[in-house]
């Protein structure tokens, strides 16, 4: 039996080709609208094409997981990522590579899903906050990876070595999961035909939903920030610059968090100073401009990452083994959904506003609903294991 920290980095590495592929389109957006005359429009159609598939896929994903079993539900939609972006490499037409993101979309969507499920298999009862912190790092790692390589590979060798690169960094992940992944010892079995588990709703809808505020909240920041910040005095190139910075520094204080909530044993304080700490964001709307780089830094490195693990590790407290495939795909169904529209109407707040601001009092109030629905998360998860 493989040691757990050893599937971990697996499970990080094959998530990690996901974040990758996904940011390929807006890392490579300038030059795709060069040479095949893609709009901004466009440009956006294509990047919300990759996750959109997650509200439909996301729960039959899980049943099917369980039914044929989590290897080869991983092996089969890894296949789906490499395909989806040959015809992404090879297609000159929006509708072309529409159909492309889809497909690799349904894919990624489904390795999300499942190798979550897996880490929770794995973690259980032991440093869950750690391992899910780690995983979930794989995606802002991911995003800032592609930023800074597939540039630099087109400013090599043109386009097609971006593509090269993007589909090399799947199949890296996709071999080294099939070659070391081994199931825990306590995971189910394949079910051998599809069914409905029974699980608690409840406490998995509050989970899901403080899951998707919280992201809905980090969204404001890295869709909004640039302009937010351009707004405050800066340059473009400065905002653009402050907000990856911003989650670079996010990547490292995610693992920070998981450890201090599996230490402690107390995951609510952890997720509460967290979503506080984004709370505290409106400050950067009264801040001398000087200050407000060194301000948003040190919000991203020691506080709001903080909740990111002991979020995603709360339905490992009540899913029970045979349940969490399918319980995971109506998590992420949740999740998808509320994360869909959630940035629009950030959007669409600051549009009837005037002004980016706007925007970041949207993420302020999501992440006060999130900490709404961890208080509303506790009482309903003590009435769900009375029950």
């Amino acid at each position: 039996m493989r040691s757990r920290w050893t599937i971990l980095a697996v499970l990080f590495l094959a998530r990690f080709g996901m974040a990758f592929q996904f940011e390929s389109i807006g890392a490579l957006a300038p030059v795709l609208s060069r040479i095949h005359g893609f709009s901004l429009s466009e440009i956006g159609l294509l990047v919300g094409l990759y996750l959109g598939p997650g509200i439909i896929v996301a729960i039959p994903g899980g049943a099917i997981a369980r039914w044929l079993g989590d290897r080869r539900v991983i092996g089969y939609s890894m296949v789906l990522m490499l395909a989806g972006g040959l015809l992404v490499a090879v297609a000159d037409q929006l509708w072309l590579v529409s159909a492309g993101r889809v497909i690799s979309g349904v894919g990624g969507v489904v390795i999300n899903i499942v190798m979550t499920k897996m880490v929770v298999d794995w973690f259980t009862g032991r440093e869950i906050s750690t391992a899910m912190a780690i995983f979930i790092n794989s995606w802002p790692v991911g995003i800032a990876a592609a930023l800074v390589i597939l540039p630099l590979t087109e400013s090599a060798g043109g386009l097609w070595l971006s593509w090269a690169t993007t589909l090399a960094v799947i199949a890296m992940g996709m071999v080294a999961f099939l070659a070391l992944y081994q199931p825990a010892e306590d995971a189910p079995a394949p079910s051998g035909g599809l069914r409905i588990v029974r699980f608690p709703f409840a406490p998995l809808l509050v989970s899901a939903l403080i899951w998707a505020f919280y992201n809905v909240a980090l969204a404001t920041i890295y869709s909004f920030g640039p302009a937010f910040l351009t707004e405050r005095g800066f340059g473009l190139s400065a905002a653009g610059s402050m907000t990856g910075v911003f989650m670079i520094a996010l990547a490292l204080s995610i693992p920070a968090g998981g450890i201090a909530s599996d230490r402690t044993g107390r995951p609510g304080l952890v997720i509460t100073a967290g979503m506080l700490s984004f709370c505290l964001l409106v400050l950067t709307v009264f801040a001398v401009p000087i200050w407000v780089g060194p301000y948003l830094l040190t919000m991203a490195l020691f506080c709001f990452g903080f909740a990111g693990g002991p979020i995603v590790a709360l339905p490992s407290r009540f899913l029970p083994p045979q349940s969490r495939a399918f319980g995971m795909g109506v998590y992420y169904a949740i999740y998808y959904a509320v994360m869909m529209v959630g940035p629009y109407f950030a959007g669409a707040f600051s549009d009837w506003a005037g002004n980016a601001s706007a925007a970041l009092a949207f993420g302020i109030g999501a992440s006060a609903l999130g900490l709404l629905g961890l208080s509303v998360f506790f009482a309903v998860e003590r009435r769900a294991i009375a029950a």
